[in-house]
């Protein structure tokens, strides 16, 4: 079949003459398919293969050309198939109506063969274009959502290989970046509707903060091992040099930023988080001692996912704490260590922080 003949055009005329003319007209053209009624065009509309153009009359009985119109034209399926009208109304009024409504043309009876063909083809041509140009938008919709995706999965398994290289350093974290990734996005969306925290924590920000969540101990690469995996107490001096992984990995992504020479929002979370996710809602905390709101809310979140994981988990230099007695602990850290309306969020939602820690628990 040619890409002509390939082509639907649907004929609508009360009257047996005129559609027999523009059939015989058509036909060697297109494929042909005739109502003599609206409630008939619009059923032959609405099935495959659909029109590629309608040749409306606009004065029939019962159903005028203008009703057919407004029904195709509301009905998704076929809102996007052009319309000519055909009809013995030959003033400029009746013209500017159907122009008006959204037809893309308007042909006066008695037709006149070569001008109907001419026009007939002119908006077969420009409805293949507008199709053409449909499926290549779609493509390219397409295409750049899988794009996005890639680029989203590699920014992933890039932040997992660098919080996987840190772990290798300690090494019984375990899945310590899993559960504090998932504790931190379980906080932020129990605090989506706060109203001290709606305005910050959008649906963007938190899967921004989620991705960059398992950064915040990426500094402790630059820790001694020696002091990094003591069995036991740190000295004085052994705790300042521990400390510095806060600073050693906020200063990493900063590099990474100058690198790239562009600003990326997750690393910018990255960096506070690392940078600031011991400082302390009461100011005792380090690397700057900052207080309160002055703490960055991603920082702030991070530190209540970081310590509870830290007490209910396994260290070289201490056995993991049952999870009620992390929790009370965190519940008298409320506006010392933490942030009162984070640890409320916390100690309201405790069991699906629980299921958290079960759910990616450490191999035994």
């Amino acid at each position: 079949m040619s890409e002509l003949t390939s082509q639907t055009i649907l004929i609508v005329d009360d009257s047996p003459e005129n559609l027999t003319v523009l059939s015989e007209l058509l036909q060697p053209l297109y494929r042909v398919r005739a109502a003599n009624s609206g409630r008939k065009a619009l059923a032959i509309a609405a099935t495959a293969p659909r029109p590629d153009l309608i040749l409306l009359d606009v004065m029939m009985p019962g159903m005028d050309g203008y009703q057919v119109f407004e029904l195709l034209h509301g009905d998704p399926a076929t809102r996007e198939i052009p319309v000519i009208f055909v009809t013995a109304m030959d003033s400029h009024e009746a013209e500017i109506r159907g122009l008006a409504v959204g037809a893309v043309d308007y042909i006066t009876k008695p037709i006149v063969p070569p001008v109907v063909l001419a026009r007939v083809r002119t908006h077969l041509e420009l409805k293949r274009a507008r199709d053409r140009l449909a499926g290549q938008n779609t493509w390219l919709e397409a295409e750049v959502a899988r794009r996005m995706a890639e680029n989203e999965l590699i920014q992933e398994v890039s932040i997992r290989a660098l919080a996987h290289l840190a772990e290798t350093r300690d090494p019984e974290t375990g899945n310590h970046i899993l559960r504090t990734q998932s504790y931190v996005h379980e906080l932020a969306r129990r605090l989506k509707e706060h109203p001290r925290f709606s305005t910050t924590l959008s649906d963007r920000y938190i899967r921004l903060l989620a991705r960059s969540a398992p950064l915040h101990d990426i500094g402790k690469v630059g820790v001694p091992d020696v002091i990094l995996q003591k069995p036991g107490p740190l000295t004085p001096d052994e705790w300042v040099i521990m400390k510095t992984h806060a600073r050693l990995g906020s200063e990493a992504i900063e590099m990474a930023e100058w690198d790239i020479n562009t600003p990326v929002d997750f690393l910018a979370l990255a960096k506070e988080i690392a940078h600031w996710h011991h400082e302390k809602w009461d100011g005792t905390g380090y690397p700057d001692g900052l207080k309160g709101d002055a703490i960055p809310l991603s920082a702030r979140l991070m530190a209540l996912a970081d310590v509870f994981d830290a007490l209910i988990s396994r260290r070289v230099y201490k056995a993991p704490m049952p999870p009620e007695k992390a929790r009370d602990i965190i519940a008298e850290g409320r506006g010392k260590h933490f942030d009162p309306d984070i640890t409320d969020a916390f100690l309201a939602g405790f069991e699906a922080f629980v299921a958290i820690a079960r759910r990616h628990s450490d191999p035994v």
